[in-house]
């Protein structure tokens, strides 16, 4: 028997792990995939697995989220991406919830941990991301944002804590890890409001060194060995480019006023 919840997922050319997430929601009512113009198979895989797919042109992470919550039948949701999988325990987790039927309105923040190429699980310790994916819609909806996807709770709406995480298969290898950094910070620095070049300038020195030492120490990759070293210098790496390519767009942007 399913649970009465929708997951939903965007997707673009992810026909290489889609099929792993989705088999990992038999036990959900509704699946709901937007894709935004794949090329590969993601579309056929998503059918094949029992998905709903409905397609809409890309508009940016909150706009494609906020348009896949409309397409969805259930009043509690959960928002995957398409290279993250609900674990066992955390399927059982939600199974509890519902035990008696549909709680109550109401939240509940998830962690999201990374699982580096090669791996089949998670390092110890791990503490990447906890954030609100599974929620009613009546208390919590996606920021129509187009690069700060979050859900919004209404005021004075706390959410709870699920302790099983869902695991997160971003990287295929570490020239994958490169490619998809490079792309998502040339997204991100086009998407992103102007901003003033000195302000810019300023951060360059201390970008990296900072976000490296959030990554390997606040987010413990320091547990994960030579990987762990090589994820957060990878990843601190990304965020200085993208300060990079916003200086880039600023000068840009002076010469032509010019």
């Amino acid at each position: 028997m399913t649970l009465p919840a929708s997951v939903f997922i965007i997707t673009r050319n992810e026909a290489a792990r889609l099929g792993r997430t989705l088999d990992a929601l038999g036990w959900a009512d509704q699946v709901v995939v937007v894709d935004s113009g794949s090329t590969d198979a993601t579309c056929e895989i998503a059918r094949e697995k029992g998905a709903e797919v409905h397609h809409r042109d890309w508009a940016g992470y909150g706009p494609q989220k906020v348009f896949a919550e409309a397409q969805c039948r259930h009043d509690w949701l959960l928002n995957l991406d398409a290279d993250e999988v609900v674990t066992p325990d955390l399927a059982a987790e939600i199974g509890a919830l519902f035990a008696a039927g549909p709680p109550a309105p109401g939240a509940w923040r998830v962690r999201i941990l990374n699982i580096y190429p090669g791996d089949a699980r998670p390092r110890r310790w791990a503490n990447d991301y906890n954030v609100v994916r599974l929620y009613h819609r009546s208390i919590g909806s996606y920021r129509d944002h187009k690069l700060f996807d979050r859900v919004e709770l209404a005021n004075g709406v706390r959410p709870g804590q699920l302790r099983a995480p869902v695991h997160h298969h971003a990287l295929t290898s570490w020239h994958h890890f490169v490619e998809k950094e490079n792309a998502y910070s040339t997204y991100t620095a086009q998407a992103a409001r102007p901003r003033g070049r000195l302000g810019l300038i300023l951060r360059l020195p201390f970008e990296m060194p900072l976000a490296f030492l959030k990554f390997y120490l606040l987010r413990r990759h320091i547990t994960g060995g030579w990987k762990g070293f090589v994820f957060a210098m990878a990843a601190a790496f990304a965020r200085f480019l993208r300060l990079a390519k916003l200086l880039e767009r600023a000068g840009a942007g002076s010469r032509r006023e010019k």
